[in-house]
């Protein structure tokens, strides 16, 4: 029998050449794309008939790259979410950086699955990994394991502190008639009722520990609550601070619940997923201690740290525990002294995935690019554009400043010039979005509906907290002749 040509069983191009050209062609374009970012308006929705073309059945037959390409040019690129441009203010969201965007070039070519087995792209994780635990002052001997997000990130955690509430029969057993008991900040973030949940604990047993008027955990009120649970029968297993509320910014006091913690034999457990960046400013840094005596933070390189979606990270302070909460020997993942199946432990050992991409490269190269002082200094400059910004809003006698500003999130509104306050300030806000101004998001401080400012990209200078202001302006004056 005479062997089929290569070129018809596989899916390589005949003429690599062609293929380098496009390649060549599309990161010209891309990078031509980032540096007229600000040229562009911030946002503009995707067009019906648009979206209408993408519609189509799944093709049967093939099509050129470079058609294809075309089509992303035409369909995808203009509507974008818009991560990349200093305008973009709303949610927590970084812009991405150079080296980042490089390294994506590499993964995806390298391609290779970072579940386990023993190779390069596994110790680029661990030492990622271990330099993260640097960065939040955890002990040298701390695991972890890169996900998509802070949301993966605190259900492992959650995991693992069930793990050591309950002992090894929990994953064979479950939780049986233990009725265990969790507690957080009521400015928590919505992925921790979201944890208990998909673990089995129940959304219910999270405890919304009220927060004072600076945002941030009462420590009487978690003791009480503590108390109270445990003398009706309940079992109190673990505490979340929260590092950087997605409203406000806020820090809970997270040092004054390590000594709680420790006092109650609860597990400790930072969800840090924007605020734990800041520990590499010395600047900012002080607002964070506490964060070194966690039993686990979870935080993302994708927000502050500007690396490019998706790169969510958990580490734990003790491995033993964090092995034996997702271990499992299985013949065909056994592991060996030697050869392709040696170096445990692996990634998924440690947390929920076997088929991983290599997060780890653009993180490795990220950090190795700019340092920490480089990511010290973006949340610094971030953290001065609020204070900025603040200021400028304490000029303006129709705008009202709704929350302290702790780090880099701004909470403000139009406080005059309509009957409902809340209907023209998310009109405002809408307006914003739609006209490419400035692309702030909204929350609800105190029955209030803010105009949120959440300023994580590193191109975000002075200038664009004005025009967002100047915007706004505009915009309240127009809408209230």
């Amino acid at each position: 029998m005479n062997d089929i040509p290569l070129h018809q069983t596989g899916l390589d191009p005949e003429d690599w050449s062609q293929t380098r050209a496009l390649g060549h062609r599309m990161l010209d374009d891309m990078i031509d794309w980032l540096a007229s970012s600000r040229d562009r308006p911030v946002w503009q929705r995707m067009p019906d008939e648009k979206r209408a073309e993408l519609r189509v059945p799944v093709p049967a037959g093939g099509q050129p790259m470079a058609e294809i390409y075309e089509d992303f040019r035409r369909l995808v690129l203009p509507y974008s979410s818009a991560n990349e441009h200093p305008r973009m203010m709303g949610w927590v969201n970084g812009g991405g950086n150079a080296a980042g965007y490089l390294a994506e070039i590499l993964t995806a070519i390298f391609n290779v699955n970072c579940g386990g087995r023993d190779h390069a792209a596994i110790e680029v994780e661990r030492q990622v990994i271990a330099w993260a635990a640097e960065m939040v002052g955890l002990p040298p001997q701390t695991t972890g394991v890169l996900l998509t997000g802070s949301s993966m990130a605190n259900m492992v955690a959650v995991l693992v502190a069930r793990r050591a509430a309950l002992g090894e029969e929990v994953r064979t057993q479950g939780l049986g008639a233990a009725r265990l008991t969790a507690y957080a900040s009521s400015a928590a973030h919505g992925c921790i009722p979201r944890a208990l949940d998909m673990a089995g604990i129940g959304s219910d047993a999270l405890r919304l520990v009220p927060a004072g008027p600076d945002y941030r955990m009462d420590m009487s009120a978690l003791r009480t609550m503590v108390a109270a649970d445990r003398a009706a029968g309940l079992r109190p297993f673990l505490v979340v601070g929260t590092a950087g509320t997605v409203d406000t910014g806020a820090i809970d006091d997270l040092g004054a619940i390590a000594g709680i913690a420790r006092g109650a034999g609860l597990w400790f457990h930072v969800d840090g997923a924007f605020g734990a960046t800041a520990a590499v400013s010395p600047r900012f840094r002080p607002l964070l201690a506490g964060i070194e005596e966690a039993d686990s933070v979870a935080f993302d390189f994708h927000k502050w740290a500007q690396v490019p979606y998706d790169a969510g990270c958990v580490l734990v302070r003790h491995p033993d525990l964090h092995i034996r909460t997702f271990a499992q020997s299985l013949a065909y993942l056994t592991h060996a002294e030697r050869g392709l199946a040696g170096n445990p432990p692996w990634p998924r050992d440690l947390g929920p995935d076997l088929s991983r991409e290599f997060r780890a490269l653009k993180v490795w190269m990220t950090l190795k690019a700019y340092g920490t002082q480089g990511i010290a200094g973006v949340v610094e400059t971030g953290c001065d554009v609020a204070r900025y910004l603040a200021a400028r809003i304490a000029r303006e006698p129709t705008l009202e400043l709704l929350a302290p500003v702790t780090l880099n999130i701004v909470c403000f509104r139009v406080a005059s010039g309509a009957q409902d306050l809340n209907a023209l300030n998310h009109e405002i806000v809408v307006r914003l979005q739609e006209t490419g101004i400035a692309a702030p998001s909204t929350t609800t401080i105190d029955g209030k509906l803010a105009i949120r400012a959440a300023l994580f990209n590193h191109r975000t200078v002075c200038a664009d907290a004005d025009a967002l202001i100047d915007g706004v302006l505009a915009l309240s004056s127009s809408r209230t002749k």
